[in-house]
């Protein structure tokens, strides 16, 4: 059964028509510090279907880290490959992988494809598809080659060996979509897959609900911080205490007076009820000391802004170990805030930072 490829006449309304290249040295700064990865595993993203992946398991796309390879290893289909990679001779357009968001749904700003180690087996070229489901039935039919209901996010772009790729749309998705499938034409090996994108949230529908206004499944982006030498400030709003050191916040070994910050644009502006702070898997580096300040703003805040208010005076920190702060926030009642920055004294890790409150 053939895949069905959208044609152009079928996507003349969508923003893809505008996407425009990123620079490889431009891509971080162009994505992570706005938008999520929209299909990063740990956020709970998961591979549904796959066409073949008879030399390596679609699942590594949707892997955090960057990929690695291992010259001279061979498993029983092949060299091994920190990646997806496909069958040569593929008889159809295209292979094909299908992935359920992270998020309850989201809108898509761009997208990041990264041929690392791929080179005389990479893919020649991509597109990106999504739809929006509603149901688990439905999610049986996205799973099927046969499948209807795809919109071109991105039309097919060009992709060379062992390298990373990036595409910014014209603007961001007016639709939402639950799950998405990369198309690669017609054969051949992808390292990582990048959706960036904004998450659309289910939110409570009581207003005195209290939820975790930080969390990226709720629309929570980490948006600066003053280091990321060893874990990446992105991490400190996923779900779960993680598995290692590797998957937190850790900023590099300081002398003398200093401190280090994060600052976090909540999913939805909320008063906030308490506030954890957690170290886990930080034994022996994590910070001396914690503190919250909180603000309302329009615009990005820096992290000198007159409008940041502290909530949580500065806290001895500890090892491994995942803390509340209710009544020890000061500051909070009646008040609404659009953002929180993460203080750490004077350096070190921590896992987690959620801040937990309700809708304003």
């Amino acid at each position: 059964m053939e895949i069905r490829i959208l044609s152009p006449e079928d996507v003349q309304d969508t923003a893809t028509s505008s996407a425009r290249g990123i620079p490889i040295d431009q891509i971080d700064s162009t994505f992570k510090s706005q938008y999520t990865d929209l299909i990063s595993a740990p956020l709970g993203s998961k591979v549904l279907s796959f066409s073949d992946e008879w030399f390596a398991a679609a699942e590594n796309l949707t892997t955090p880290t960057p990929p690695v390879r291992k010259p001279g290893v061979f498993t029983h289909a092949g060299a091994w490959y920190d990646g997806w990679e496909t069958r040569r001779h593929n008889t159809e357009p295209a292979d094909w992988v299908v992935i359920r968001l992270g998020t309850s749904s989201g809108k898509v700003a761009g997208v990041e494809i990264d041929t690392a180690f791929f080179n005389g087996n990479h893919a020649p070229e991509i597109a990106v598809e999504g739809t929006f489901i509603s149901s688990d039935e439905k999610e049986e039919a996205v799973k099927k080659v046969d499948y209807k209901g795809w919109e071109t996010i991105l039309s097919k772009q060009e992709c060379g060996p062992s390298q990373r790729h990036a595409w910014q749309l014209g603007k961001i998705t007016e639709k939402a979509y639950t799950h998405v499938r990369l198309l690669m034409y017609p054969d051949g090996g992808i390292a990582r897959f990048r959706l960036y994108g904004i998450a659309v949230p289910v939110f409570p529908q009581s207003t005195s609900a209290i939820f975790e206004l930080s969390a990226m499944v709720m629309g929570g982006v980490a948006t600066s911080c003053s280091d990321q030498h060893f874990g990446t400030k992105d991490n400190l709003l996923l779900p779960g205490r993680g598995k290692d050191m590797g998957d937190g916040w850790e900023t590099k070994r300081t002398r003398g007076e200093h401190v280090d910050w994060v600052i976090v644009k909540l999913g939805a502006k909320g008063q906030i009820d308490h506030v954890v702070i957690d170290t886990a898997h930080f034994r022996g580096n994590f910070p001396q000391r914690v503190q919250v300040f909180a603000g309302d703003f329009e615009k990005e805040p820096g992290n000198n802004d007159a409008g940041w208010v502290e909530i949580l005076a500065p806290q001895k920190s500890g090892p491994d170990l995942e803390k509340e702060y209710k009544e020890e926030l000061k500051d909070i009642n009646g008040k609404g805030y659009t953002h929180a920055k993460l203080v750490i004294i004077p350096d070190g890790g921590v896992k987690r930072f959620r801040v937990f409150g309700k809708r304003v």
